[in-house]
């Protein structure tokens, strides 16, 4: 019998594939067990169409734990320059990194160090949506991983009360300052994972306290 309305599937790199290949294992259901990766992006500008990722900045958390032997940092070669985010990540046109790659070998070798971890991000939206914005100039799917915001689980990590406003964004630097966590390397990708990081476990130890000791009931 004919299969005429049968979807195509597509011819993706065996990167991809790898990747996906990961989601055959499922995490556990408690958060303890659980291997998170904080994340952090520095980009050209805030467009997600025009601007692209400079360089992409990581670290694995695990058993309340960051483990500064599993660290991913890695900057990309481009043409795109705009002056006015010189101020913020401090990267000049002139700043020609030796070490640099493509955009598609940055996502390859991110991909296979995220795994099937739950991704972890301040204001998580933006990072996201310009990795999803790469892949999909790569003619690839977006990121099947579960994401978790700080600012979205500092806020739940509050104790109830009508008088705090839930629909308040928090900067990662309030964060930091109301935790107490040192805001070193601020503004560079790895820097700012590393305190996304510390501000996560921080916010996980008030939800715990809370009774939330599950995955699903982060999200």
């Amino acid at each position: 019998m004919f299969t005429f309305f049968q979807k195509k599937q597509k011819d993706y790199p065996d990167y991809w594939l790898a990747y996906e290949e990961c989601f055959r294992e499922k995490n556990g259901p408690e958060i303890f067990n659980t291997r998170f990766v904080a994340l952090d992006t520095e980009t050209t500008g805030f467009h997600y169409k025009n601007d692209r990722v400079l360089s992409i900045g990581a670290v694995s958390v695990m058993q309340n734990t960051i483990s500064v032997a599993d660290v991913f940092e890695i900057y990309i070669r481009q043409d795109t320059f705009n002056p006015e985010t010189v101020k913020i990540h401090g990267l000049l046109r002139e700043d020609r990194r030796v070490d640099a790659v493509s955009e598609e070998e940055a996502i390859r070798q991110f991909l296979d160090y995220i795994g099937n971890a739950v991704l972890v991000a301040h204001h998580a939206n933006f990072d996201l949506t310009m990795l999803n914005t790469a892949l999909k100039r790569m003619g690839l799917p977006k990121l099947k991983n579960q994401v978790l915001d700080t600012s979205v689980l500092y806020t739940r990590s509050r104790i109830t009360s009508n008088l705090i406003d839930h629909n308040r964004s928090y900067s990662l630097d309030e964060l930091a300052d109301t935790l107490n966590v040192a805001k070193s390397d601020r503004h560079t990708a790895t820097g700012d994972a590393y305190i996304t990081a510390l501000v996560f476990l921080k916010v996980l130890s008030r939800l715990e306290k809370k009774g939330i000791h599950k995955n699903k009931d982060l999200s």
